[in-house]
């Protein structure tokens, strides 16, 4: 029950997998999350809605110019263990993009960038604390690499001076990730912490999206209903800082900034099914100079021991 209980306990809370590097909302975001415990493969599915607001006008007021932009990905991850200390990742997403501006929508649809993972495990120590209660820690290290499988529209990053460039399915970038994620629990109540820097590269349209550095931490519990049922409630908070885009060597001003979210969520499991949901709301942002403004965002997932 421990092990399924652990499959996710706040994993893919924002979101990410597949969203700007910015803002979460599109495509390139890299957030995973603790990693699944499992001893052998796991598979899961993933669906996440994302939403920003884009050319806002000075001090992020809306203007007639200003366009709602909705993100919805499916996405189809799965984990393999080889051996004790090692673990593969895969994931696979689908996305539905929408866009809307002065009564006018459009829609992009179709498969998003391909993700593998590798991981190697540090730490893995259990022992008694105070008058016998166990004190379990983690830690896992790793990367991956995103592959340019999403469809990238050069077109669509032109426009008006304030475009920027996120309305993608993918970013026709090989790009790279390097992760740590430490996990301690005090026999119920734990801690999560995940950290993460993308490095990404120039596709063939000589665009580069800015790197990005994602800080996540987040408190939980575990409540245990009957012999087969376990609870655990999640809160916390998620930072992310994004340098600028580079367009043909010429550093994009509407991109890169900062962001603080508040996160809460809930997962449960049962037997080998784990389900679970994780929403996050801006708590402060400054994105693409003011010009791009972030929005809530939701996941929901169902995990299966196989």
């Amino acid at each position: 029950m421990k092990k399924i209980f652990l499959i996710i306990i706040i994993s893919c809370c924002s979101s990410a997998i597949y969203a700007c590097d910015i803002c979460g909302c599109g495509i390139g975001n890299n957030y995973i999350g603790i990693l699944p415990d499992f001893t052998k493969h796991i598979l899961g599915l993933r669906y996440r809605y994302n939403s920003l607001q884009t050319h806002l006008g000075e001090g992020g007021v809306p203007t007639y110019l200003t366009t709602m932009e909705r993100y919805k990905t499916l996405e189809l991850w799965s984990g393999w263990n080889i051996g004790k200390k090692f673990r593969v990742m895969a994931s696979v997403p689908y996305s539905y993009n929408e866009r809307s501006s002065q009564g006018i929508n459009r829609f992009k649809q179709g498969l998003g960038d391909v993700t593998l993972s590798g991981y190697y495990e540090l730490i893995n120590a259990r022992k008694p604390v105070f008058n016998s209660k166990l004190l379990v820690q983690s830690l896992w290290v790793g990367g991956s690499i995103k592959l340019p499988t999403g469809k990238y529209n050069p077109a669509d990053k032109s426009g008006t001076s304030q475009n920027n460039n996120l309305f993608q399915l993918g970013t026709a970038s090989i790009d790279y990730t390097i992760s740590a994620m430490y996990d301690l629990r005090l026999q119920d109540i734990g801690m999560n912490i995940t950290a993460n820097y993308k490095i990404n590269t120039a596709n063939k349209y000589h665009y580069t999206y800015g790197n990005k550095f994602s800080l996540n931490a987040q408190s939980y519990y575990k409540f245990r209903i009957r012999q087969h049922v376990m609870v655990a409630p999640n809160a916390g908070v998620q930072f992310e800082r994004s340098t600028k885009d580079i367009d043909d060597n010429i550093s994009v001003d509407v991109s890169g900034g900062n962001l603080l979210m508040g996160t809460l969520g809930i997962e449960t499991a049962y037997r080998k099914v784990a389900i679970g949901a994780n929403w996050q709301t801006p708590l402060s942002q400054n994105l693409a100079m003011g010009f791009v403004k972030a929005r809530d965002r939701l996941m929901l997932h169902v995990s299966f021991i196989l």
